[in-house]
């Protein structure tokens, strides 16, 4: 049986993670340009999921959808695809393809149909699986999140608790890489609950990859309150990364609250303050939209991003309402002309990236 994975840009460290999970069952997934016999697999995001309905429709073979969209709304998916994986696909996926080949239904937990669900019944021990085998990819070091932000998906695809691969785990596929570069929703949070970080895990970490690190930076992100002189003093030394990128997301108090973030604009200017004095340069990313803010909640979000500004670069996305968070569904506010002019302002003096007009922009690389 030939498995085929629709190479789309944005799922590409799904692909290496799925491939080398897959492997291990004996099944090679053969990236395609389009839908090809017998299977053709394909793991979507909410905002390039559309784009991609009618290709699996009109599939002249099988298809199996996974990835946050699928995860989030699986009836819609299970409308067009002929299998829906919700969550993590490293333990699903094979069984499925297994099911497949030897003439099953695909009626497994974890895989929706037109007519049949069933949840899965745990999820991913990450050290039960590789990293990634031919097919290469950043190393996966943390799933999870004690957080509930309101806009993102990330609890509710891989649950609040963090689980975490071992640092010889982790050590043993970073050293195939020239340099270490990781994936988490915090990386400072590698090897705790999420809430108390645990530095001594960390720096043994750093001490087992022999390749130059880079931690803190994309696509090991961090959150503002775990910038410390604990955390930027490891980075300092042990790793090769100028730049530290950290989430504020609001300037306004009152939206941050209501969006469940967890942290204050406090935070984020003791951050943006200690990244500076360490040499640092502070990456800070902001989500402008956000469906209950007011004029002055957005003015004081530009007040925020211009200090930032001043002696760092800021990310600036428009919101975008995921299905599956507490804000799907919402509708992402106005700009104010005076703000969207500001944007535009320092993202030509080079203070400012990102998508703060078309919010699809970054996820959309088909190819």
């Amino acid at each position: 049986m030939q498995v085929n994975w629709r190479w789309i840009s944005a799922g590409r460290n799904t692909f290496a993670v799925l491939y080398a999970a897959c492997e291990l069952d004996g099944f090679t997934l053969m990236p395609v340009e389009s839908p090809a016999a017998d299977v053709t697999c394909y793991s979507l995001n909410s905002i390039n999921a559309p784009a991609f309905r009618d290709e699996i429709r009109s599939a002249g073979c099988l298809t199996i959808v996974g990835g946050p969209h699928a995860t989030a709304c699986p009836e819609e998916v299970a409308g067009y695809a002929d299998y829906v994986i919700t969550g993590e696909g490293e333990y699903v996926l094979p069984r499925l393809l297994a099911d497949i080949r030897d003439g099953g239904d695909g009626r497994i937990p974890g895989v929706m149909t037109a007519d049949w669900f069933e949840p899965a019944r745990t999820n991913v021990r990450l050290d039960a699986y590789p990293a990634f085998s031919t097919m290469r990819g950043y190393v996966e070091i943390t799933r999870g999140c004690p957080f509930s932000c309101g806009y993102c998906q990330t609890p509710r695809i891989f649950g609040s608790c963090m689980r975490h691969r071992s640092i010889d785990g982790v050590a043993r596929f970073a050293n195939r890489h020239s340099q270490s570069r990781f994936v988490t929703p915090n990386a400072f949070a590698y090897g705790s609950d999420g809430i108390s970080p645990r530095w001594e895990k960390i720096e043994r970490l750093f001490k087992a990859c022999t390749r130059e690190i880079y931690f803190g930076t994309f696509p090991s992100e961090v959150r503002p309150e775990f910038i410390c002189n604990e955390s930027l003093g490891l980075v300092n030394r042990y790793c090769a990364n100028k730049k530290i990128h950290f989430g504020a997301q609001s300037g306004s108090e009152t939206v941050l609250t209501e969006i469940r973030r967890g942290h204050t604009t406090g935070d984020v200017l003791r951050a943006y303050d200690l990244c500076r004095e360490y040499a640092f340069i502070p990456v800070v990313d902001f989500i402008v939209g956000l469906p209950s803010e007011t004029d002055e909640d957005q003015r004081s979000t530009l007040r925020l991003i211009r200090e930032i500004a001043r002696h760092g670069i800021v990310h600036v996305h428009r919101f975008i309402p995921l299905p599956g968070t507490s804000l799907g569904g919402t509708v992402a506010r106005d700009i104010l002309p005076e703000i969207e002019k500001e944007l535009g302002n320092l993202a030509l003096r080079g203070k400012l990236t990102g998508a703060w007009n078309d919010p699809a922009v970054r996820f959309f690389r088909l190819t």
